[in-house]
């Protein structure tokens, strides 16, 4: 039940909204509104107490409204539609509601907490979570670990693996998710400098970074929460390869490089620069409020999907602080998190998680990134399966805006 107080009426960012305010975001009538509920269009539930007043849910409001808007002005919606805009591609891999993150329909915290990387791959490769193993042929090999920094390494050993793989090009699902399998592995080799074969990954990665015991579950969670995230930059890049056919070790590739941009996952190699340029400082939250009136970025908080906060990072520094309460790196993240919360009211996001994690772990740096990657693979090779299924290639239109054609003709 949910208690539509004035309080989350007047709130913009609020996940459900009272008849009246959702009324007047659509601008129609309470009897569309109704009619619109009636449809399916938009979900409704009760709230607590005696009031026979019901919620509106806000996503589906905003999703309507961006439709109706489409509608009328096509070229304003198109200018702003792939920037935080309404959805165009249908999913049914992850799902952001502005709390939680679902995997298949299951909360990714809790998933992260019980799971390992292998179990969500196969969770959300086929929808069931039991852990496929790849098999042991031989033509399935992992090539030599050549000297680049991991992501370049990665791309690098995928792009030999497929060169040898007979069945790269073979986009059956059953093929695909055997090679999805090995694209795991493969990355898992770029990390460690050693093929693990069947070794769960963040126990591979544990062995590597010689993190104890008591960190290994650590890892494990860090990689669950990384798995997917709708459609991101990244994924939407492997779509759009998988769209024309590219395979599967070829999708990957291409989200990695996505993925290192620092506007995407390369803000977790910022947020790590950020926690290590401030250790040393007497005062966190001086050294945060120079930052500030510098105009200087804090990079790991905040995020436009989670206006209460991003869940992934609340529970990587909740385990940590179950595991690493006393430890000197927990107690320094944790009072940058309460700092800059208190200060700008943004809270960690993933990237700050990520970067958390390897402090407290003491992992190498750019550890964040790795992790990041090896676990939203596996959220790519789901976007390839789901967009083979559909046989449709991406293709959006440009709206030209330079010189007119005739204008050049006349010169």
């Amino acid at each position: 039940m949910v208690n539509v107080d004035s309080s989350i009426n007047m709130n913009p960012r609020a996940s459900w909204m009272s008849a009246v305010d959702a009324a007047r975001l659509l601008g129609v009538s309470r009897a569309t509104l109704y009619a619109y509920v009636s449809r399916g269009l938009v979900r409704s539930q009760a709230t607590a107490g005696a009031s026979r007043e019901r919620a509106y849910a806000r996503d589906d409001l905003e999703r309507l409204r961006r439709r109706t808007e489409a509608r009328r002005a096509p070229d304003k919606a198109a200018a702003r539609a792939l920037h935080w805009g309404m959805p165009i591609l249908e999913s049914s891999i992850s799902c952001i509601d502005g709390q939680a993150l679902y995997y298949r329909g299951l909360n990714a915290v809790t998933l992260a907490r019980t799971r390992s990387l292998e179990e969500v791959a196969s969770l959300v490769w086929t929808g069931t979570s039991d852990t496929v193993t790849p098999p042991a042929s031989g033509r399935r090999t992992v090539p030599a670990r050549p000297r680049l920094p991991f992501i370049a390494c990665a791309q690098a050993m995928l792009a030999a693996t497929a060169a040898r793989d007979p069945l790269a090009p073979d986009l059956r699902p059953a093929n695909v998710i055997l090679t999805g399998r090995h694209v795991l592995r493969v990355l898992t080799h770029a990390a460690t400098r050693a093929d693990t074969g069947t070794m769960p990954i963040h126990e591979a990665l544990a062995r590597e970074w010689r993190v104890p015991a008591r960190g290994t579950d650590l890892l494990r969670a860090a990689l669950v929460l990384c798995a997917d995230h709708e459609l991101n930059v990244s994924s939407f890049t492997a779509r759009c390869v998988a769209s024309a056919n590219g395979h599967p070790y070829g999708v990957v590739i291409a989200g990695l490089a996505a993925l290192e941009g620092p506007q995407h996952g390369g803000a977790s190699a910022r947020a790590e620069s950020l926690l290590d340029a401030l250790r040393r400082a007497r005062s966190i939250r001086e050294a945060v409020a120079d930052r500030l009136r510098r105009g200087e970025p804090l990079d790991g908080f905040g995020h436009p999907l989670y206006p209460d906060g991003d869940p992934r990072a609340t529970l990587l520094l909740a385990m940590a602080g179950e595991r690493y309460r006393a430890a000197a790196e927990y107690r320094y993240v944790a009072a940058f998190a309460r700092a800059v919360a208190a200060m700008t009211g943004e809270r960690p996001n993933l990237d700050f998680g990520l970067a958390a994690v390897g402090r407290v772990l003491g992992l190498p740096a750019g550890a964040a990134l790795t992790l990041f990657a090896i676990g939203r693979s596996v959220g790519w090779i789901g976007h390839a399966l789901e967009q083979y299924a559909t046989a449709q290639l991406i293709r959006p239109r440009a709206k030209y805006v330079g010189v007119p054609p005739a204008a050049v003709g006349r010169v």
